[in-house]
């Protein structure tokens, strides 16, 4: 009872529920195409995605029991090994749509770069806690050193999306820390030249860099229209496929379980492109009312982190909430055609079990967070009501 008392329960009702929407919208989605593609049982994800639920709900709950020291502690070791694993990719991982980013573990892929992005925040914010480190311009961007061999690391593989996410997140936590705003103008000035450098390049000399794959993802931006001839039938065809599922879906949809574009016509209609199913089958008042859901989660997130008691906390907190919301933000302006592709998954909605693991962790640690604070609050309180008596 304690413990209920002193939970975010908005936090915890919407994180139920947005997956319980998730849940249902993953089966409906993958039903048909996974048997059509490979005559298997049309419950073949959904019972995948439950069990994947389940165990993260178990280390969740682990989670949430441990207190914050200890697993920040725990989690720098985390880190460590997860940066280590990186290199070794090129010579023990499996490649995947292009990209060398999966150990094959047997019963799963275990991606590392996915990890890393949840497990790099509590590293940054466990780092930037300590004043001893935001003494000199070595301490503090000591981690940010380590953060480029990284992003390296993962644009070698090459995931771009997956390093472009990395570095944002890097990028937001550094400037909320307590680091001297002196030293975060100057890394803004460096981090947004080389930004512009990189550009230039790609545009001179992007074809001998990328793969036709991933020039195509970039190209497919610039076109007029992504249902066009010349798009359709190349890079613009999901895209095109998307706008027609949101168009066949129009305010109220066409109802659970009646989408066409999930007939093959949206090759990852239960991952990347899960959204347009979702207006497709339950209308755009739905899609809205699941993006309101989205924005009431971050907005509890950040006023955990807002009441925390200390930087590492906050910082946590923030990082976990942008790290939430640029994946969402990324998907939508993907699959409503302003940005490339990049792969990236809808929090909530989409099938995998790294991301879902991850964001339960994430939001985990947020738990225990206005736990810890709660209950120091709450101290606090009574002692300043026994010293009035």
């Amino acid at each position: 009872m304690r413990f209920w008392k002193h939970i975010d329960k908005w936090l915890l009702f919407i994180t139920i529920l947005l997956f319980a929407i998730g849940t249902i919208m993953i089966f409906s989605a993958s039903n048909v195409s996974f048997y059509m593609r490979y005559a298997s049982s049309p419950y073949r994800f959904l019972f995948r995605q439950i069990m994947i639920l389940g165990f993260g709900f178990l280390i969740s709950c682990a989670i949430v029991f441990i207190n914050i020291k200890t697993t920040s502690s725990v989690s720098s070791l985390i880190t460590t090994g997860l940066m280590i694993s990186l290199p070794l990719l090129f010579f023990f991982g499996v490649e995947s749509n292009g990209a060398k980013s999966w150990f094959d573990l047997g019963f799963f892929n275990f991606q590392p770069s996915e990890f890393l992005k949840i497990f790099i925040i509590i590293w940054l914010a466990k780092y930037y806690d300590n004043r001893d480190n935001l003494t000199s311009y070595g301490k503090s961007l000591f981690p940010i050193f380590i953060c480029v061999i990284a992003f390296i690391a993962i644009v070698l593989q090459p995931d771009l999306g997956t390093a472009i996410i990395f570095a944002s997140i890097v990028g937001i936590t550094f400037l909320l820390s307590p680091v001297d705003r002196k030293i975060k103008m100057r890394i803004v000035k460096v981090v947004g030249g080389s930004a512009v450098v990189g550009i230039l390049i790609l545009v001179v000399a992007g074809k001998s860099i990328l793969s036709p794959r991933q020039m195509a993802r970039i190209t497919s931006v610039f076109h007029s229209s992504p249902c066009s001839e010349a798009s359709y039938y190349t890079d613009g065809n999901q895209v095109c496929n998307g706008y027609i599922a949101i168009n066949n879906g129009g305010l109220m949809g066409r109802g659970l379980g009646n989408s066409i574009q999930k007939y093959l016509y949206l090759p990852e209609a239960h991952t990347d492109f899960i959204f347009c199913i979702i207006i497709e089958e339950l209308g755009l008042w739905f899609g809205i009312f699941i993006i309101v859901l989205y924005m009431v989660l971050l907005y509890r997130i950040i006023k955990i982190g807002r009441r925390s008691l200390n930087n590492r906390d906050a910082l946590i907190c923030y990082g976990c909430a942008f790290y939430i919301f640029v994946h969402i933000a990324v998907n939508l302006l993907g699959i409503f055609g302003l940005i490339p592709m990049t792969g990236v998954p809808l929090p909530f909605m989409s099938y995998g079990g790294s991301y879902t693991w991850c964001l339960m962790f994430a939001l985990a640690i947020v738990e225990r967070i206005n736990y810890e604070t709660s209950v120091v609050k709450e101290k606090e309180m009574l002692g300043n009501q026994k010293r009035k008596k």
